[in-house]
């Protein structure tokens, strides 16, 4: 029998992608993921992307938070909190764990879980542990939800700076002189640590900076010129991280280099230069997110350089199995070489941050920036790949 003139039902309007923006987090950067996701939400793209707000609090509690971007931001020197922007101060939200399955529920004590739909990509804008580092990537990849940015062994690797200073070096990549304090050996014997780090000094001389392995955005970094002031930037250091990183202080410019993902492969930014700041000793988190530091986008570099560096940061993005975006940080040596310093596979995305920065600078806007990540996470499956 011929339908061709039976009634025809309407066609229902294809469902926009839901896009869960997770952010917060149990780590030191818990207020800069913060003011990161208040920059993601505000460039985001209503019209093509349905968008939910999920904050972590500092305790580890997934939380509705209130849709406002405007309440994200750093505010008279201080960053912002999830737990001032959760809906409820007991309700949890929970991702499914089961990978045939979607469906984000959210929960109070003494009321029936409410299901709040299907997430169709989650846009991890956490830095540091317990989000950036393959733990909340391990999470994503049990329920088979697509995520932004590294996988895990790409994320662990870029938040451990022992590990991917050693895979840096595997591949021929020029990495500065360190040493690492792991906690068992500062427990068995603190004098014998230390005695490596001043030997380490003695070898490669003063400024040494000292910092946790495990974190970011220059929290509990300690830039020590002399031995009088080691004990204080180790306390620091370790009160963030037990495992320490000693680094020799490398004399030259600071370069940066944003990497992206596009179809046919990553490709690299202009590069930008960050200036020694006037009022800080070095870029620090002060420098980096309250005073504003501006970098120079972009950098000024001969033609050659600006080649060889941004070789050199698709080549980490490479090396370290990264997908989605990197930012890489070089030093310029007084004698014309590139040292890499480290890449972050979730930098932050404020408004003054250079990665945004780069890309809007080599013609790619923050909207489309973001539009982008979200459909390289949209095309790629989770699992082995």
């Amino acid at each position: 029998m011929s339908t061709q003139n039976l009634p025809q039902s309407p066609e229902q309007p294809a469902r926009k992608p839901r896009v869960a923006v997770v952010f917060g987090g149990r780590s030191s950067e818990h207020g800069i993921s913060t003011v990161t996701a208040g920059a993601v939400l505000n460039s985001i793209d209503r019209t093509k992307y349905d968008v939910l707000p999920i904050g972590i609090t500092r305790e580890g509690r997934w939380v509705l938070t209130a849709d406002e971007p405007e309440r994200m931001a750093i505010t008279e020197r201080r960053t912002p909190e999830v737990g001032d922007l959760a809906e409820s101060t007991e309700g949890g939200v929970v991702l499914p764990v089961d990978p045939a399955s979607r469906e984000v529920v959210y929960s109070e004590p003494g009321s029936v879980p409410k299901a709040l739909g299907e997430v169709d990509v989650v846009f991890p804008v956490l830095h540091g542990p317990y989000g950036e580092d393959g733990t909340l990537q391990g999470l994503l990849e049990l329920s088979g939800v697509p995520y932004v940015g590294s996988g895990v062994l790409a994320s662990a690797v870029g938040q451990d700076k022992e590990y991917m200073k050693r895979v840096f070096a595997s591949f021929g990549l020029g990495v500065g002189p360190y040493l690492v304090i792991r906690p068992r050996e500062w427990q068995q014997d603190e004098s014998a640590a230390r005695k490596r780090i001043v030997d380490f000094a003695g070898e490669h001389g003063w400024p040494l900076f000292v910092k946790p392995a495990r974190a970011g955005s220059s929290i509990g970094i300690t830039k020590v010129d002399d031995l009088s002031g080691l004990d204080e930037a180790i306390a620091e250091a370790q009160s963030h991280d037990p495992k320490i990183l000693i680094e020799a202080g490398i004399r030259g410019r600071e370069i940066e280099v944003g990497v992206l993902e596009f179809e046919d492969g990553p490709r690299a930014s202009v590069p930008a230069e960050i200036p020694p700041p006037s009022e800080h000793a070095y870029y620090d988190f002060e420098a980096k997110y309250i005073d504003s530091t501006p970098g120079i986008v972009p950098a000024p570099l001969t033609p050659e350089e600006t080649a060889e560096v941004q070789k050199l940061a698709v080549d980490a993005f490479e090396a370290a199995s990264c997908e989605g975006l990197v930012r890489a940080d070089f030093f310029l040596t007084e004698d014309g070489d590139f040292v890499i310093n480290e890449i972050n596979t979730m930098p932050g995305f404020t408004p003054i941050s250079m990665y945004p920065q780069m890309w809007q600078a080599t013609g790619v806007a923050y909207p489309e920036l973001i539009d982008r990540l979200i459909q390289a996470a949209l095309n790629r499956s989770t699992g082995l790949r």
